[in-house]
């Protein structure tokens, strides 16, 4: 998700750039959209071709990549996909795409104010990124510079809201934050952490204080507000980044759903990682996800299995909970779940639970690419891109959506 330690296994300037690597493979289309799909299941050909970083490339016009959220949330574009052609629609015209009885499963993760700005001893100045806590105050972060800060480094930080008496006098603020670096983290190239919190005060409000929502390096120039980077639903704080396909829905488009008779349902996805790591693998099935903290609760559960017993679709709202709900049902049948998951989805998956999935437009080489690939074939959702390139759909966090019908999977 951003470009922060030098020496960090994340750390990846294709996420910041406005197209594929060189050597994209151009996908040569006369008209994309005359062409019928079918939902076939692969060849072997086609199996071993998806296997590979580089069919996972696209090329995208810099100006495509969303700087600022729609408003109001559902007028953002939204790219049906059927058994025959995509078409084009407005979000808020989704209850008109799906059907009395479908289930809509959310992402209720709420994203933590987890870019934080200090100076080391030296007075260097320092930024850190919280990636998730190991225990009590002591955080897995990915800091910048990295190679400066060995263990044992003190970081200092300073507060990014200030009250009324702090602002005339920064001096008096009774609650200094600071941390002391205690390893690295092969795994993630990262530094663990152990915050100092001053006595009588808590972690959480502290971070409010000190900390921003941090959004991806690709958003520039965006004067966006940090509300506008959370779902309306959202409720367990944990994510360092939004499940972005919920941007989209506001309060009276859920409302609507429901009378529709679209039910909706929740699971928990802390996005963290696992989710914006890039895949640097020649051989995608070599890629190992870091884990990340998931929820499917028992009630979510007998909403799903009551929903397929009479009929109705289970509906994605975004790559987490598809993972969430697939991690579910590892074992073949769906049960409540709570822990990390390390769940990495690419074609050649046999689903178990979800049917149909809202998403937004992904990165080039991206895990959440190659997951959207395995519901509808990596060559048509490449053939979609062009659609949505074509017609100027707007890309990544802030951009427009995809609606992939259940009828439209491979399965």
């Amino acid at each position: 998700m951003t470009e922060f330690n030098e020496d960090s296994h994340i750390s990846d300037p294709r996420l910041g750039e406005s197209k594929a690597v060189s050597g994209a493979r151009r996908l040569k289309i006369d008209s994309p959209e005359s062409l019928r799909f079918q939902a076939e299941a692969p060849s072997r050909d086609d199996i071993d071709i998806d296997r590979l970083i580089a069919s996972y490339d696209y090329e995208l016009p810099a100006e495509l990549i969303a700087q600022n959220p729609s408003v109001p949330r559902d007028s953002a574009r939204l790219l049906v996909v059927s058994p025959d052609h995509p078409s084009h629609a407005i979000f808020r015209d989704l209850p008109d795409f799906l059907q009395s009885g479908d289930l809509l499963v959310l992402n209720n993760t709420r994203v933590i104010p987890a870019r934080l700005r200090g100076r080391k001893s030296t007075g260097a100045p320092v930024e850190v990124l919280l990636l998730e806590e190991q225990q009590n105050n002591c955080w897995l972060a990915l800091v910048k510079p990295g190679r400066r800060l060995q263990p044992g480094a003190q970081i200092f930080f300073e507060p990014q809201k200030l009250g009324a008496e702090e602002k005339l006098n920064p001096a008096s603020s009774p609650n200094q934050l600071s941390a002391t670096i205690l390893s690295r983290d092969e795994a993630t190239g990262g530094r663990v952490l152990q915050f100092d919190v001053p006595a009588g005060s808590r972690f959480e409000d502290l971070l409010e204080k000190y900390g921003q929502v941090p959004l991806p390096p690709y958003i520039t120039d965006s004067q966006s507000q940090a509300e506008q980077y959370q779902t309306v639903y959202a409720q367990a704080q944990g994510a360092i980044a939004a499940p972005t396909a919920g941007l989209h829905f506001t309060p009276e488009l859920l409302q609507r759903l429901q009378e529709r008779g679209i039910q909706q349902a929740s699971v928990t996805l802390h996005v963290g990682v696992g989710t914006f790591r890039p895949v640097e693998v020649e051989d995608i099935t070599t890629h190992k996800m870091h884990g990340e903290w998931v929820e499917v609760p028992q009630s979510t559960v007998e909403q799903i299995r009551e929903t397929k017993a009479r009929g109705g679709r289970i509906i994605a709202v975004g790559t987490t909970v598809v993972r969430s709900l697939e991690s579910a049902a590892m074992n073949g049948e769906l049960h409540p779940f709570r822990g990390k998951t390390e769940l990495f989805i690419y074609p050649g998956y046999q689903w178990r639970v979800v049917e149909g999935l809202i998403t937004n437009f992904h990165l080039p080489r991206s895990s959440l690419l190659m997951l959207v690939g395995a519901l509808i074939g990596r060559q048509r959702l490449l053939e979609l891109y062009q659609v949505a390139t074509k017609h100027r759909y707007r890309f990544y966090s802030f951009g427009d959506a995809m609606l992939i019908l259940p009828e439209a999977t491979i399965r």
